[in-house]
């Protein structure tokens, strides 16, 4: 069972996937001010009411392989947010409903949302090639299933979270995918920009982390195993491993977030800026890993913000 369909064992994701920010009274930077308030636990956001989708829509036969829609009210065209959730890659550790609250926010805002959900790591058929897969899929199906509803397709945006920050940069890197690969796609989703918020977009970098708290099995299957004709596993899953791509990025980490450290993002800056790739970096003041999907939170103002700005671009 989904861990987050259960209200009393929302205190289990905190233990796997954010113990660094629980326990932040003792992991705090020296360099951070003795007034910085404490920083938001998982059950501050989940313990609101969920709010619901408009539609749910099945882009294939497995269980996991859905996404939900959230349609602004008005007539449209609404501009498309594509959002992936996080949970270390795993479905006992997140579903998708763990974006709702942003994806109403965004709704709320006249943006309509596209949240898609995969196979974890932890699934039947998940990990490498499956959830890379499942996530090509929910967004090329998009493309498909979005002309039956007004929504404006020609500039989408990509928001991840988390393990969905590293997902949304992949979908901006898939296109170059060689043609024999598991991983390519007929004719892939064209994305305008794609945000990545406490992302992890570097696997090989995150699973050399003493303190990676989704753990190496986590990477290792989604990296999955090498072989003679794919001697690097990090090659066709891991953005920072892939060439520059024609996808606008955006990078913003909270400055006392112990997922996804502000040293991981500066690291990956200036690899991808090296190869030439467009990207902006945004570190968000006094915040962790939750407030940057909590509506309501200055980190989450701050990220509408770079949603709307991405749209005003040409």
């Amino acid at each position: 069972m989904n861990l987050f369909r259960r209200r009393d064992s929302r205190l289990f994701l905190a233990i796997v996937l954010l113990w660094g920010a629980m326990l932040v009274t003792s992991a705090v930077r020296a360099t951070d001010a003795p007034s910085s308030k404490p920083l938001m636990a998982w059950r501050d956001l989940l313990d609101r009411p969920m709010p619901k989708a408009t539609k749910r829509i099945a882009f294939g036969a497995e269980a996991h392989q859905y996404a939900d829609l959230w349609l602004p009210s008005g007539k449209g065209p609404f501009p498309v947010v594509l959002m992936i959730h996080g949970g270390c890659w795993q479905s006992d550790v997140a579903d998708l409903t763990i974006m709702n609250y942003a994806a109403e926010d965004l709704r709320t805002r006249g943006i309509a949302v596209w949240n898609i959900e995969y196979r974890g790591v932890d699934r039947p058929g998940g990990g490498y090639p499956g959830s890379f897969q499942d996530v090509a899929a929910a967004a090329d199906a998009l493309g498909k299933y979005g002309k039956r509803y007004p929504l404006r397709r020609s500039h989408i945006v990509a928001l991840g979270h988390s393990a969905g920050g590293h997902l949304v940069f992949w979908l901006a890197a898939r296109r170059d995918l060689p043609k024999d690969s598991p991983l390519k796609s007929a004719k892939p989703l064209r994305l305008a920009s794609a945000i990545s918020i406490g992302g992890l977009p570097d696997l090989e970098a995150t699973r050399a982390r003493d303190d990676n708290v989704c753990g190496n099995e986590a990477i290792d299957g989604m990296a999955g195993q090498p072989s003679p004709a794919r001697p690097n596993i990090y090659a066709d899953t891991s953005p920072a491993a892939m060439p520059a791509n024609k996808v606008r990025q955006v990078v913003i980490n909270g400055d006392r977030d112990r997922v996804a450290l502000p040293p991981t993002a500066l690291a990956y800056k200036a690899l991808m800026t090296g190869k030439g790739q467009k990207l902006q970096e945004i570190i968000v003041p006094n915040t962790g890993h939750v407030e940057l999907i909590a509506p309501g939170t200055a980190a989450w103002s701050r990220i509408v913000e770079a949603v709307e700005d991405e749209f005003k671009r040409k």
